[in-house]
């Protein structure tokens, strides 16, 4: 059996790691024969997964030179997220430029790009299909993301835009939104608003699968949520039977909502409330089938074997 080499960017971050121990775990139970190589600023005190570890930042095209050698396949799951605009161009634009290039000079065969839904902007945003709706992205973020993947599509890399990622790890979707019903303690629209949410382990054992077997064409965007959208009512359920926030006990009009968020002194914005309260929902069912990957129960089963880690995290109380 042939050795596949694998480049893997991000791997301390939530999705990063999930995908290093999907490609353990292909390793171990299923004999596949992998050199993963992490890359990453520095080294962390432990990286399972990894074989190799390249000492190397985004932020510094020169530091990638080399990254790829050797490599067959290249899976850039790092990006900034942060509310000023330089560090995000230099990081997710310019660093993916020069990533990618580093990819092309080396003769990787297959890249997978993580980018996100929410270069699409304020929505609602009803089971659209790839770019049905024109990006129009609200944060340096999500704007230096979309930038980045021109880069990564002129590569010829396969770009996944999920939308809601949960599961153990997850310090922002699940915390935001406990953060939200603290100030707003009600179920916002009658919890009406559709969402496209995806499990981590099952997007960690996609973004594998199609690093293994490039049974995608490149240079395509893909939508990569579960192919089933979730209620956010059935959301806030699941997390309150699962002991991790309490469920609200009134509904209230979304006007009445905003009105409330505005006078609470949260942080948490306007355009985050968005996200949960009304529709963000991609249509992602082609991805699953035309990878030939099964997409798995969903989010809400998957919930069970994050909850101990969700209730052993801080929420997002701040006020």
């Amino acid at each position: 059996m042939r050795t596949t080499r694998l480049v893997v960017t991000g791997a301390t971050g939530f999705i990063g790691s999930a995908v290093l121990r999907e490609l353990g775990r292909l390793r171990d139970e299923e004999a596949f024969d992998l050199v993963v190589r992490a890359v990453g600023r520095r080294l962390p005190d432990e990286l399972s997964g990894a074989d190799e570890w390249a000492e190397a930042d985004l932020a510094d095209p020169d530091s990638l030179a080399g990254v790829c050698d050797r490599a067959d396949a290249l899976l850039h799951l790092a990006a900034l997220v942060d509310a000023h605009e330089s560090p995000c161009v230099t990081v997710n634009e310019r660093g993916t430029a020069a990533l990618m290039g580093e990819a092309v000079r080396s003769g990787v065969s297959r890249a997978v790009h993580l980018s996100t839904a929410a270069v699409y902007g304020l929505g609602p945003h009803r089971g659209i299909a790839v770019d049905e709706v024109a990006p129009v992205p609200v944060s340096a973020a999500s704007r230096t993301r979309l930038a980045g993947e021109a880069h990564a599509l002129a590569a010829g890399a396969t770009v996944l835009r999920p939308g809601l990622v949960i599961g153990a790890g997850d310090r922002w979707a699940v915390p935001a939104l406990a953060g939200l019903l603290d100030a707003v303690p009600a179920l916002w629209d009658g919890g009406r608003a559709t969402l496209s949410l995806v499990a981590v382990e099952d997007l960690a054992r996609l973004i594998a699968h199609l690093g293994l077997t490039g049974v995608l064409p490149g240079g395509r965007i893909w939508h990569a949520g579960h192919p089933e959208p979730v209620r956010l009512a059935e959301l806030v359920g699941a997390l309150a039977r699962h002991g991790i926030l309490p469920f609200p006990a009134q509904e209230l009009p979304l006007d009445a909502c905003l009105e409330q968020l505005r006078s609470s002194g949260t942080h948490l914005s306007e355009r985050q409330f968005s996200l949960f309260a009304e529709d963000f929902w991609f249509d992602s069912r082609d991805l699953w089938r035309v990878a030939g990957c099964p997409a798995g129960p969903g989010p809400l089963d998957r919930l069970a074997s994050a909850a101990a880690w969700y209730r052993s995290v801080p929420m997002d109380r701040t006020a």
